[in-house]
């Protein structure tokens, strides 16, 4: 399979300087850039090429510790700027084993384009190969598009990295409970179990029958899961919290309605909607402004 360098471009809208000082100085480097966790310049002679150590953590207390340097850095006489590298690590547990990239700072009329391509050679033969192209490139790929609008985002709006870090976490940690959640009531109580409180408060809150509860029960529990999935899907996720607000205390005064005594329950209906209600509120607020990748391009002009 031939393998496509990693691209990604942006417009930032800053001082070249001051974007220049952002991804050059390894204290400011680290701060945006989702792949490494540390950045460290060693010492060197004048006129000498930097060398620099790097760490990504990967959970666990792992983490993948390499090396890179500085081929050299050009400035143009329209201002632009590139610099070079060349990096890799002899960790036996990386994917990656040795690489080559350049970033670009070119000047437009009202921002600057800054871009970055980059290539590796892969660990682990053909195994290594496939597992890249399949899943570690498109990560990569997207992990250093979502740092170039973090970034973006830092050097336009004054909002530090770290901050938008954990409202984008945050909000992704949010979409993930509720897909959880809703998938899970829609299937294990309703479909796979059925259990008999399901179906005895349906009927009683409608005051139906008990097949024709156990028919409504069956239709609720498929359009719960496909509720959850939307939460994976659907991109406007603050619509998706604000249905919630009045969904929550729509079903829990239908559990109180349907069975008054479920309020003596452990873990009830009630303060179980109610976390969901108030998680579904902090949703709202931090789902403005999230970072995203899709705002970088990342196909060169001219290449398809």
């Amino acid at each position: 399979m031939k393998r496509k360098p990693i691209y990604v471009e942006i417009a930032i809208d800053s001082e070249m300087d001051k974007l220049w000082e952002a991804t050059q100085t390894p204290e400011l480097h680290e701060q945006w850039d989702l792949r490494f966790s540390s950045i460290t310049y060693l010492p060197k002679q004048e006129n000498e090429t930097q060398h620099f150590e790097y760490k990504t953590n990967i959970g666990f207390g792992l983490n993948i510790a390499g090396w890179g340097k500085s081929v050299g850095a050009f400035h143009a006489k329209d201002d632009s700027r590139t610099s070079s590298l060349h990096f890799g690590t002899d960790q036996a547990i990386s994917i990656i084993r040795e690489g080559k990239g350049y970033w670009k700072y070119k000047p437009e009329q009202n921002s600057i384009k800054f871009l970055t391509q980059y290539d590796y050679e892969t660990n682990f033969g053909a195994i290594g190969r496939f597992f890249d192209h399949l899943v570690f490139r498109p990560l990569i790929g997207w992990g250093t598009a979502l740092s170039f609008d973090v970034l973006k985002r830092w050097l336009e709006k004054g909002e530090a990295p770290i901050s938008q870090y954990r409202r984008f976490f945050s909000h992704w940690m949010i979409t993930l409970l509720f897909f959880f959640v809703w998938v899970y009531q829609g299937l294990v109580p309703k479909l796979v179990m059925m259990h008999p409180e399901e179906v005895s408060m349906t009927s009683s809150l409608l005051s139906i029958t008990g097949s024709e509860a156990y028919s409504l029960v069956t239709t609720i529990g498929m359009v719960e899961i496909i509720f959850g999935l939307i939460w994976l899907l659907y991109h406007h996720k603050k619509r998706l919290l604000k249905i919630q607000l009045f969904l929550f205390p729509l079903l829990t005064l239908s559990a109180i309605i349907a069975e008054p005594a479920s309020l003596s329950h452990p873990f009830n209906p009630f303060t179980f909607n109610v976390a969901l209600f108030v998680l579904s509120i902090i949703g709202v607020f931090m789902s403005n402004d999230i970072p995203t990748a899709k705002s970088c391009k990342r196909t060169r002009e001219g290449v398809k």
